[in-house]
Parts: structure tokens; C-alpha cells; sequence
């Protein structure tokens, strides 16, 4: 395993489970110290004693991202280590599983407030840390339905459009200090939140030129890639990651 991430300091939101878990082992696996976080006290006492046992340099703590107090905490967790050089701002939520319009008002609500309000506060609230960086880095998880709807995932599909524009202009920004910002979109990736997309599964592989299911395997790798030296000249760029599932030229 490359070590591209010696000496660096990660924050992955929502890395317990699924794609934020597997984001979290590999820069760790490349020598990052990487912060943890969940809601669940449970979820996180499971991941730290997994990624530990393997050796990795990890601490973690529950953190609601919609809540400032513990946004705050992430970021003291991570001066503890030494400050910060990677923002993984991985958790969101999809309480409405309808098509658009069938989004309620209060689920409308919260899914902007977490995948896009709360992201971008993270990022900003990041900034003094982030800019004593050398090699800062800023990185959301989008959608391959950002692109393209998905039934049954409409309003979530519309938050992670909403992310490309950020990305944009975060890096438009951020580039005079050195730090990058761009987002990674999956596709279908075997995790229980893309459950939902369980009844259309044989239609949605027929469609991809890579014919399976993605894993989590499949993101952290670009994530690795995107936090390193190795991508220091990509910015304000999603990268697409759903085995060829038609999503733009």
C-alpha cells in the first residue's frame, strides 16, 4: 500500500458504515491520521475498534453535522492531531423516497440542511485549519444522480446537483490557498443506503458498461488519490464513479 498521505490529518463524516467507512480505512491504510464520525456512539466505538486493530492511527467521536457544537468538535479533534489537511464531507440523508415531487416540505428541508447546508458550513468553519495546510484538500460525495434522477430519489438526487456547483465555486476560492476542492458522484454501490434502489438492480446493471454492482472499494481508492500529491493539480472537478452508468458526456 502506497504511503502518499504520511503525516496528514483526515476528517471523514459519516465513516462508520458503507463508502465513508471505506474512505476512512484507505487514507488511513496510506498513513493519514483520520477522524471518525457518526450519530451513534455504537457505530463509532465499532469502527474505531476495527480500524485500530489493523493498526491505523484513528480517533473518533458522535457528530450530528447539523449541529454546530459538534461540527465544532470534529475540527478541535483534529487540531489535536496536528491540524488539518483533508475534509471528507461525506454524510447525507434521503428520508424521502419519492420521486420529486412526492417530497414533502419537511423532508425537502432536512435533506438540503445535511447534504449541502451543513457541508458547506463544515468547509467554511474548516478554512483556518485548512489553510495552514500545505496541501489542503476538500472533498464532497455527490451522486451519479446528480446527473441523471433515480427513481424514488428525487429531492436527494437534487442536493447532490447542487453539490457540482459548490465544488465549483469553493475551488474557484480556495485555489490561491492551495487547496483543492472537488467531489466524487458514485453509482450504484453496494451499501445498505442504496437499498432503495434494490427493485430496479437488473435495469441499472444493463445499463453499466462495467456490469456489477460498485463497493466501497471503489470510491476510497479515488478518494486516496484526490487527498494526495497525486491529484494536486485536479480541482473543481466531480469525478464519476458508476462502472459507465450513462450519466453525461
Amino acid at each position: 500500500m502506497l504511503k502518499r498521505l504520511a503525516g496528514r490529518v483526515a476528517i471523514v463524516t459519516g465513516s462508520t458504515k458503507g463508502i465513508g467507512y471505506a474512505i476512512a480505512e484507505r487514507l488511513a491504510q496510506e498513513g493519514a491520521k483520520v477522524v471518525v464520525s457518526s450519530r451513534k456512539q455504537a457505530h463509532v466505538d465499532e469502527a474505531l475498534e476495527s480500524l485500530s486493530s489493523k493498526g491505523y492511527q484513528v480517533s473518533g467521536l458522535t457528530c450530528h453535522v447539523a449541529k454546530k457544537e459538534d461540527r465544532q468538535k470534529l475540527l478541535e479533534e483534529a487540531s489535536k492531531l496536528g491540524g488539518l489537511d483533508i475534509l471528507v464531507s461525506h454524510a447525507g440523508v434521503n428520508p424521502s423516497i419519492t420521486n420529486v415531487f412526492g417530497c414533502t416540505e419537511e423532508a425537502w428541508d432536512k435533506i438540503f440542511d445535511v447534504n449541502v447546508k451543513t457541508a458547506f458550513l463544515l468547509a467554511k468553519e474548516s478554512l483556518p485549519l485548512l489553510k495552514n495546510s500545505k496541501a489542503g484538500r476538500i472533498m464532497y460525495t455527490s451522486s451519479v444522480s446528480a446527473f441523471r434522477p433515480f427513481r424514488d430519489m428525487g429531492a436527494y438526487g437534487v442536493s447532490k446537483t447542487a453539490l457540482l456547483g459548490l465544488v465549483k465555486a469553493e475551488a474557484f476560492d480556495l485555489g490561491p490557498y492551495n487547496i483543492t476542492v472537488n467531489g466524487i458522484a458514485p453509482g450504484y454501490i453496494e451499501t445498505r443506503f442504496a437499498e432503495v434502489l434494490t427493485p430496479m438492480k437488473e435495469t441499472y446493471v444493463g445499463e453499466m458498461n462495467i456490469k456489477r454492482i460498485g463497493k466501497p472499494e471503489d470510491i476510497s481508492g479515488i478518494a486516496a488519490f484526490l487527498a494526495s500529491d497525486d491529484g494536486a493539480y485536479i480541482t473543481g472537478e466531480t469525478i464519476v464513479a458508476a462502472g459507465g452508468l450513462l450519466s453525461r458526456l
